[in-house]
């Protein structure tokens, strides 16, 4: 029996549904106590911040630290403090109205590391990812069994790559607004492979 295998490839687009803000309450003093309890000030109205927005579960430390400040000429200028958060909202609204309001309460003490915009729901775009990779495996079989002088005959063997969601894009923010029309969300693809092998049919 003489058979044909291809691997065929489906991409579907999806819109990001959530956000995970990664932040930090900055501070500097002249001594480490100073610059710690400023800190620690900041890193509450970041909390209470967050807690308005998302689960208290959903708001994490992911790091604290302090460490002695130089100035432009490298001599010593005090001690600075920094509480890393990692905040993640259900939605993008959530997490619009989340910077919004961070950067009105907390103000010059408020660093913004990163937005990430995730898919929590891909509203059966994976499956239209496989029926598309088998589709895209199927024509391209045609083809090359048409080349052959022949034709598809019944499929021996089906196996699925991984489902890959591809990158999305860095939203762009406006810290002054307090609603989420300071993130756009963009797209993010959903990307699978199906190998195919088919009988051929003379």
């Amino acid at each position: 029996m003489q058979t044909v295998t291809v691997t065929g490839t489906g991409i579907v687009t999806v819109v990001p549904d959530s956000a995970v803000v990664r932040l930090a309450a900055c501070a500097r003093g002249s001594g480490v106590a100073e610059a710690y309890a400023a800190m620690a000030g900041a890193a509450a109205t970041v909390v209470e911040v967050a807690h308005r927005h998302t689960e208290e579960r959903r708001v994490a430390s992911t790091g604290i630290s302090v460490w002695p400040a130089r100035d432009h000429e490298g001599r010593g200028a005090g001690y600075e403090s920094r509480h890393s958060y990692s905040v993640a909202c259900p939605d993008l609204a959530a997490a619009g109205a989340l910077l919004g309001e961070l950067a009105g309460e907390v103000g010059d003490a408020l660093a913004v590391d990163g937005v990430a915009l995730e898919v929590t729901e891909d509203h059966g775009a994976g499956d239209r990812a496989r029926e598309a990779a088998f589709d895209d495996a199927r024509e391209r079989a045609a083809q090359l069994a048409r080349m052959a002088g022949a034709g598809l005959g019944a499929v021996q063997s089906i196996v699925e790559g991984d489902v890959h969601r591809g990158p999305t894009p860095m939203p762009r923010m406006a810290l002054s607004s307090a609603t989420a029309a300071g993130l756009e969300p963009g797209e993010a693809s959903v990307t699978t492979t199906v190998t195919v092998v088919w009988e051929l049919a003379y």
